[in-house]
C-alpha cells in the first residue's frame, strides 16, 4: 500500500508540475493599472524534465514531456479607493510521461483541463485607485499589497487514474506582496502560503482513498530593469518548502517539498494594445517533487473601458 501511495503521489506531481501552485514565478505582480483596465492573455507553454523520487520507490528514468495552454482574463476596479484586481484563468494540458518502475518500462499520454484559478489582488500602500489621466502623473516608489489566490477542482480526474491534470481538491494562498522602484529598476518580494483541502478519492491501486497534503511556503523574488515604456526585462526565483502529504491520515515525511527555481522573463510591446512576453526557468534544487524546464509565450491584448480599433 505504500508503494501504491508514493507512486500515486509521485506520477501525479509529474503530470501537473506544470501548475503546481509554489513553483509559480510572476514578475511584476503587484503593479498597478488604472481602473478598468482589461486585459485578455493567451499563453503557451512547454515543460520538459523528471522527478526526484528522493530515494523513496524503485522509479528510474522517469520523465514527462507536456505543453498547457492558458486562456486568461485580467480586470482592474476600485476596492475602497484602493487599486485591485480580479484574474481568472482557464489551462488546457496535453502530454507524454515515461519511466521504469521495478524495471518495467512504463508510458502514457494525456490530454484535458487543468484546474482553473482565481485571483484577486488589493493595493494597501502606494497605490490608490486611480482613472487613466492620474495615472499618466504617476510615479511608483514603494508599494504593497495582498492578494488571494483560489485554485478550483474543475480540471480532467479520475480516481481509477494514476495520472489526472485535475486534482479534485480546492486550494488557496494568501499573499503578501512588495514592490519598489528605483529609476529604471524594479524590486519585487513575494511571501505567502498555500494551503489545501483532502482530496476524497485519490487513486491507492484497486480503491480511493483520502489523501491530504500540509501547507506549503513560498518566497518569490525579482530584479526588472525598464529598456523603455513597456519594455522590460527580469531576473526570477523562488523557494518553497513543506507539503508532507497523508493517505487515509497517515503520513509520509518523505513527501516533504523543498525546491526553488530560476529564471528570466522579457516584456515588450507589439502595439498600443497588444504585448508579448517570454520567459524561461529551471529549478535549481528539488528535494522532492517536478524537476523541469519551462518557457512560455505569452501574448495580450489589453485596453481600458471598451477596446478601440487599431
Amino acid at each position: 500500500m505504500r508503494l501504491r501511495f508514493v507512486l500515486a503521489l509521485l506520477v501525479s506531481f509529474a503530470a501537473c508540475s506544470a501548475h503546481l501552485p509554489a513553483q509559480d514565478l510572476a514578475p511584476r505582480a503587484y503593479v498597478i493599472t488604472p481602473v478598468n483596465s482589461n486585459a485578455i492573455t493567451i499563453t503557451w507553454s512547454f515543460f520538459d524534465g523528471g522527478l526526484n523520487f528522493n530515494g523513496t520507490v524503485p522509479i528510474a528514468n522517469a520523465t514527462g514531456t507536456y505543453y498547457v495552454s492558458i486562456l486568461s482574463v485580467y480586470h482592474t476596479l476600485n476596492f475602497f479607493g484602493r487599486s485591485s484586481n480580479i484574474t481568472a484563468s482557464l489551462p488546457y494540458a496535453v502530454g507524454n510521461f515515461q519511466g521504469d518502475v521495478v524495471g518495467q518500462s512504463r508510458s502514457i499520454y494525456r490530454s484535458g483541463l487543468l484546474d482553473s484559478t482565481f485571483l484577486f489582488s488589493v493595493n494597501l500602500m502606494g497605490g490608490p485607485a486611480m482613472q487613466p489621466k492620474e495615472m499618466v502623473k504617476w510615479k511608483q516608489k514603494r508599494l504593497l499589497g495582498i492578494s488571494l489566490k483560489v485554485v478550483t477542482p474543475t480540471g480532467q480526474y479520475s480516481g481509477a487514474k494514476l495520472i489526472n491534470w485535475g486534482s479534485i481538491r480546492w486550494a488557496f494562498k494568501p499573499d503578501l506582496g512588495y514592490s519598489e522602484r528605483w529609476g529604471h529598476w524594479v524590486l519585487d518580494g513575494y511571501a505567502g502560503v498555500w494551503f489545501y483541502t483532502a482530496n476524497s478519492a485519490a487513486f491507492a491501486g484497486p480503491t480511493t482513498q483520502s489523501q491530504s497534503e500540509a501547507p506549503i511556503g513560498s518566497l518569490e523574488g525579482h530584479l526588472s530593469y525598464d529598456v523603455k515604456p513597456r519594455l522590460w526585462l527580469s531576473l526570477d526565483g523562488n523557494f518553497w518548502w513543506g507539503g508532507v502529504a497523508s493517505l487515509s491520515g497517515i503520513q509520509n515525511a518523505k513527501t516533504e517539498q523543498t525546491g526553488s527555481r530560476v529564471g528570466g522573463t522579457a516584456s515588450f510591446p507589439i502595439s498600443e494594445h497588444q504585448s508579448m512576453k517570454v520567459s524561461y526557468s529551471d529549478g535549481t534544487y528539488i528535494r522532492f517533487g517536478g524537476n523541469y524546464q519551462s518557457i512560455s509565450v505569452a501574448r495580450q491584448y489589453s485596453w481600458v473601458g471598451w477596446p478601440k480599433r487599431e
